[in-house]
């Protein structure tokens, strides 16, 4: 497989039209995140409906990113195991997991500020670069 540059994410024919509630089953912290980043996501054009699962799936790392960092803040980063051993808690490599998969959604998603120069958006005749922009 050629390795190469990431497509360059435009605005879409089929761009939701308004920001569709957060789906009840996410929990709370995912929730915020839904009702932080999609407003945006519909204004700037940049997201429709059956792409709504990718922001499902950021939200969720972002809920799970907090939640399991809390654990972390409570119980300390590391532990004394039955055997004395000082490890490090099981929580820790959940933050991880949770931050690489919700930074990796966010650049899907044009959220971060790289990926915001690649992930134009836009609606009809917002492109300065293009002459017909406004067609």
């Amino acid at each position: 497989m050629a390795r190469g540059r990431k497509a360059a994410v435009t605005a879409l024919d089929g761009a939701l039209s308004s920001a569709p509630p957060a789906p009840k089953w996410l929990p709370s912290h995912a929730k915020a995140e839904w009702r932080r980043v999609v407003p945006q996501l519909v204004v700037d054009r940049k997201i429709a409906a059956h792409e709504l699962g990718t922001v499902e799936a950021y939200c969720l790392a972002v809920a799970n990113m907090r939640t399991a960092e809390a654990i972390v803040s409570k119980d300390g980063p590391t532990y004394v195991s039955p055997t004395g051993e000082l490890k490090r808690h099981p929580a820790t490599t959940l933050v991880k997991e949770a931050v690489e998969a919700s930074r990796r959604l966010a650049a899907e998603l044009g959220l971060t500020p790289a990926s915001r120069t690649k992930n134009k958006g836009g609606a009809v005749g917002s492109d300065e670069d293009d002459a017909l922009g406004d067609i």
